[in-house]
């Protein structure tokens, strides 16, 4: 179902405009359009004196939703920063390559605005096939030529599952190819997952403020689509003699309502960035003041680490937003994961439980934080560090 303007009826009159609550109609041209923002929420359907605005279906929609055998494959959405893939695009293939083997398919990549040598890395990466489309257009991220673009992929293709990035780029685009192609997209998946009886993609994500662990399907339509934080996901392995096919694509058509002047980076304030340190030493309510943090930053320096926090810490005011780790700041996966007087809530460790070695400090030994601890010291934190700083010195 969809709702359209018979622009042959349209007086451009504007009344439509103000019952939409999703600001899903504008004026172009003075006739009214359906623009993407639309939640087939009908509230517009009585207010046109000209009888203009109607609901019908979308009978193009219906028929590829039925048709589910035609979809094959597994997509990944490369995103690309400054003509370099991101590092979540390797990872997202490490996942996809598991998937693709247990539904005994392709997996494919697809990358927008950057060069055939990044498209051959795809490949090395684990890629069987990259979509590669070089236009100027997609040099700089806009919605509307990357929105278009890829539904004209999916629309010829059809591939069965598309992942990609929970990103700022992920987050914004994503939705609107979903809802482009009537089809289900679940946000932040922390594990994905093949139902062995039907074949379809169990998207696994917290839900209820991360009390639980949501299994979501899309049986219904496809493709079917998820987005995965960075970090969450490891990645497969490199072959530098792998090969693979490079499929160029001609973008035909594309327009934007928008364009892009200029793109600033905001400065960071982090020595390192969380999400690629290899050692991360963090502190939790545990620390019990702004104090504690400088012990934790003393034996992350000593490291050559970076300093995390939980939400906690972070909520009182110990420490920036920048250093927190969990389902509302940054997903992490180093080497090495030191969690300091923090209990270990289900948002913390969904943005951390990928870490190679855990180790736990914390008083209280029915904290959850040691179920998924490698290592488990139950004591006080202001005892134990300044042991193991005092250790780590000597063996300087």
């Amino acid at each position: 179902m969809r709702i359209v303007i018979d622009a042959t009826r349209c007086i451009g009159c504007g009344i439509c405009l103000e019952s939409c609550p999703y600001n899903a109609i504008e004026l172009q041209d003075e006739k009214a359009v359906i623009n993407d923002n639309c939640q087939l929420c009908k509230a517009c359907l009585e207010v046109c004196p000209e009888g203009a605005i109607i609901s019908e279906s979308d009978t193009t929609d219906a028929k590829e939703d039925t048709d589910l055998q035609s979809y094959k494959g597994i997509w990944v959405f490369a995103e690309q920063r400054d003509g370099f893939v991101a590092s979540v695009s390797y990872e997202l293939l490490g996942e996809g390559r598991k998937l693709a083997k247990q539904l005994n398919t392709e997996l494919s990549a697809v990358l927008f605005g950057s060069s055939e040598s990044e498209a051959m890395e795809l490949i090395r990466w684990g890629a069987d096939k990259v979509y590669w489309c070089d236009d100027p257009i997609f040099k700089t991220f806009n919605d509307e030529p990357y929105k278009e673009q890829l539904v004209n992929l999916v629309r010829q293709y059809k591939p069965e599952i598309i992942l990609c990035g929970a990103t700022p780029i992920g987050r914004s685009f994503i939705p609107r190819v979903a809802a482009r192609l009537r089809t289900g997209l679940t946000a932040d998946c922390t594990a994905l997952e093949i139902d062995k009886e039907t074949g379809n993609l169990i998207q696994i994500r917290p839900a209820f403020g991360g009390n639980i662990m949501a299994s979501i399907l899309c049986p219904n339509h496809r493709p079917q689509m998820a987005t995965v934080r960075p970090r969450v996901m490891k990645r497969g392995v490199y072959d530098a003699n792998r090969s693979g096919e490079i499929i160029k694509i001609i973008p035909t058509g594309l327009s934007s309502r928008t364009k892009v002047l200029e793109s600033q980076k905001e400065p960071s304030h982090c020595k390192v960035n969380l999400q690629e340190a290899e050692i991360i030493v963090s502190g939790g309510r545990g620390l019990g003041n702004a104090k504690g943090f400088e012990i934790i930053e003393e034996l992350a320096s000593l490291l050559g680490g970076s300093v995390g926090a939980s939400r906690a810490a972070v909520d009182e005011g110990w420490i920036k937003y920048s250093h927190q780790v969990g389902q509302t700041g940054k997903t992490v996966c180093p080497k090495i994961y030191i969690a300091c007087g923090i209990s270990g809530a289900v948002q913390h460790l969904v943005g951390m439980s990928s870490s190679d070695i855990i180790i736990a400090i914390n008083k209280n030994p029915d904290a959850p934080i040691f179920n998924v601890a490698n290592y488990g010291i139950v004591g006080d934190l202001y005892e134990i560090l300044p042991i193991l700083i005092r250790k780590i010195k000597e063996c300087r």
